[in-house]
């Protein structure tokens, strides 16, 4: 089964624009805690310490659904799109305090060998997190 994660995060006040709402780029903002708290979820930042395999952003995307204000909170859900040989997809769902989506990104992940300087295949260990 595949593994899910949440995670909630506080909208600061920094993070609205002159329109009153919170920045589109803010939302890029969450979805990389969202990824970190999720690759770290499933040993691959263990990984990139201990055998220095981790993952690069290949592609990333956002669809804004409804704007975000302060003062709030922003829960971002966080699942497996698909998975390939050496890379995967995160699809991240964030919804405001009232259970409304706010917005939906992907992601491509490409599994990163930092020692050979090239993509290698997702380990077993990690596949089986993620599948």
């Amino acid at each position: 089964m595949s593994l899910e994660n949440k995670i909630t995060l506080r909208i600061d006040w920094s993070e609205i624009d002159a329109f009153g709402h919170v920045n589109n780029v803010m939302f890029m903002k969450y979805v990389q805690a969202a990824r970190l708290n999720y690759v770290d979820s499933i040993g691959l930042m263990k990984l990139h310490r201990t055998q220095n395999i981790g993952f690069m952003v290949a592609e990333t995307n956002c669809q804004f659904k409804k704007e975000l204000h302060f003062p709030g909170y922003i829960n971002v859900h966080t699942k497996i799109a698909f998975v390939k040989n050496t890379s995967f997809s995160l699809e991240h769902t964030m919804t405001n305090a009232d259970d409304e989506v706010v917005a939906i990104a992907k992601d491509v992940l490409v599994v990163f060998d930092f020692t050979k300087k090239e993509k290698c295949l997702i380990p077993e260990e990690i596949r089986e997190k993620i599948v």
